[in-house]
C-alpha cells in the first residue's frame, strides 16, 4: 500500500491543479465533437446506505463501474477514455464516500466500506453485474469489492494499483523526497507536483496541459481527504487473498510509474489466477491521461475476450 506521504502527495496535485486549471493559467479547454460527452452530461444523487452518491453515467451497454483514486473526484477521469468506452457500454463515474459532491457520515472510512458503497450504487441503479475498472487508490477499492460482492463484478480491472500491505513495493527515497518538497510557490509545488505522474521527457513535450488532463471543477475538504488517508494506511491489503479472486482480471501499469513502481502490477497478476498483465511502455502513473485510447482498447479487448 502507498504510504501516508503519498496521499499527501495525491491531495496536493489534485488540489493545486484544480486551482490552476480554474484560474485558466494554461491555456483554454478544447472544443469537444465526441458523440458521447462525459464533461455535459448531469450530475446525479441517489441515497446509498447512509451517505447521498453523486455520479454521472453515459452511454449504453454493459455497464462499467469507474473507481477513482485517493481525493479524486469524477471530473478527474480522462475523458477520452471514458468516451471511448462509453461508446459501446454504459459507463458510471461516482464520487467516493466523502469526495465531491457525495456526501459523508461519521462512519469510519475504510476501502471495504468504500467497497460496500460502490455495491450499493449498484444496487440503486438495478445494475446487477458490471465490469469494475480501478485507477491507484481506485483499484484497491475493486479488489475488495471483488472478495466483498463477488456477484456484482463480471471483470476486474487494475489500473496503477498494488496488493497492499508489506508486500507492496514503495517509491524510491528520491521520489518520496521529491514529494514532500515544498519549496517553491504553491504554483511550482503544484506543476513540480503534477509532473511526476508522467515521465519526465513526456512532460516537458508535452506543456498544454488542457490537451490531455480534464477540467477539475470539484472539491473535497481537508477532513474528508484525511480521513480517506486514514483508510489508506489502515488497509490490511489484499495479497494473502488474490488466489481466490474468481473474476477474470486485467492489471495494467506504465513501464514508468514511480509512484506504484510496475512491479505492483506482477504481483498481483502473479498471485490472480488467469490474470492479465499489460504494460503500457513510457507510461506513468498517469497513464490514462498520455494514451486513453490505447487504454481504452485494451480494456475493451479484455472484456471482449
Amino acid at each position: 500500500m502507498m504510504t501516508t506521504v503519498f496521499a499527501a502527495f495525491t491531495a496536493s496535485v489534485l488540489v493545486l491543479a484544480a486551482a490552476v486549471l480554474a484560474a485558466g493559467c494554461m491555456g483554454s479547454a478544447p472544443e469537444t465533437a465526441s458523440p458521447v460527452n462525459i464533461t455535459g452530461a448531469p450530475v446525479q444523487t441517489v441515497h446509498v446506505g447512509d451517505i447521498d452518491i453523486a455520479y454521472k453515467t453515459v452511454g449504453t451497454g454493459d455497464a462499467i463501474i469507474m473507481i477513482m483514486g485517493f481525493a479524486g473526484t469524477m471530473d478527474l477521469w480522462s475523458t477520452g477514455l471514458i468516451e471511448r468506452l462509453a461508446e459501446d457500454h454504459r459507463v458510471i463515474v461516482f464520487d467516493n464516500r466523502g469526495m465531491g459532491l457525495t456526501t459523508a457520515s461519521d462512519a469510519p472510512f475504510s476501502l471495504e466500506l468504500f467497497a460496500d458503497d460502490t455495491a450499493g450504487l449498484m444496487s440503486a441503479l438495478n445494475i446487477s453485474r458490471a465490469h469494475v475498472l480501478g485507477w491507484s487508490m481506485g483499484a484497491d477499492i475493486a479488489q475488495e469489492l471483488a472478495f466483498r460482492h463477488p456477484e456484482r463484478v463480471d471483470s476486474l480491472i487494475l489500473v496503477s494499483g498494488d496488493s497492499g500491505g508489506s508486500e507492496a513495493v514503495q517509491p524510491t527515497p528520491e521520489v518520496l523526497a521529491r514529494l514532500t518538497d515544498t519549496t517553491g510557490t504553491p504554483r511550482e509545488q503544484g506543476a513540480r507536483l503534477l509532473s511526476l505522474l508522467f515521465p519526465s521527457d513526456w512532460f516537458a513535450d508535452h506543456p498544454d496541459l488542457f490537451s490531455y488532463f480534464p477540467e477539475v471543477t470539484e472539491s473535497s475538504s481537508p477532513e474528508s481527504i484525511g480521513r480517506q488517508a486514514t483508510a489508506m494506511a489502515t488497509w490490511n491489503g489484499t495479497y494473502d487473498r488474490l488466489s481466490e479472486i474468481t473474476q477474470k482480471t486485467l492489471v495494467v501499469t506504465g513501464t514508468d510509474d514511480i509512484i506504484t513502481p510496475p512491479k505492483n502490477a506482477f504481483i498481483l497478476g502473479e498471485r490472480i489466477p488467469g490474470a492479465w498483465v499489460v504494460q503500457f511502455k513510457g507510461a506513468g502513473h498517469g497513464l490514462m491521461y498520455q494514451d486513453p485510447d490505447g487504454l481504452a482498447e485494451a480494456v475493451l479487448f479484455f472484456i471482449g475476450a
